[in-house]
C-alpha cells in the first residue's frame, strides 16, 4: 500500500471515531479515559499537534470544536453530568498505575 493511499485511509478511521464519539454521547470521557486511556481530550490536543507539525495555528478549543462537533463547553452543559465517586476513584487509580 502506498503511503498516500494508507494516509487516507487513517483520516477515514479517524473521522469515523469522531463521528462515533460525536454520536454516543451517553459515553462519558472519563469512563473512555478508565477503559482506554484517552478520550477526546486527547484527540483534541493531538490534532492541535498535528496541525501545529504543520505550521497551521489552532488553539485548543478550535480543536475541540472539531473533535466534539460543537463548542465544548455546549457539548459539556449538554451531554457531561459530574463524575460519579466511583468514576473519579477508577480514574485516579489508572492514572496511578500509568505512572
Amino acid at each position: 500500500m502506498d503511503e498516500k493511499i494508507r494516509t487516507e485511509l487513517e483520516a477515514a478511521a479517524f473521522r469515523r471515531l469522531v463521528e462515533h464519539f460525536r454520536q454516543r454521547t451517553d459515553v462519558q470521557n472519563i469512563d473512555v479515559m478508565n477503559l482506554a486511556g484517552f478520550c477526546r481530550n486527547c484527540l483534541s490536543k493531538w490534532y492541535r499537534a498535528a496541525a501545529e507539525e504543520r505550521g497551521i495555528e489552532m488553539s485548543y478549543d478550535e480543536a475541540r470544536e472539531i473533535v466534539y462537533g460543537m463548542p465544548y463547553e455546549d457539548w459539556k452543559a449538554q451531554h457531561q453530568p459530574e463524575a460519579t465517586e466511583e468514576q473519579k476513584a477508577a480514574f485516579h487509580a489508572s492514572q496511578a498505575s500509568r505512572h
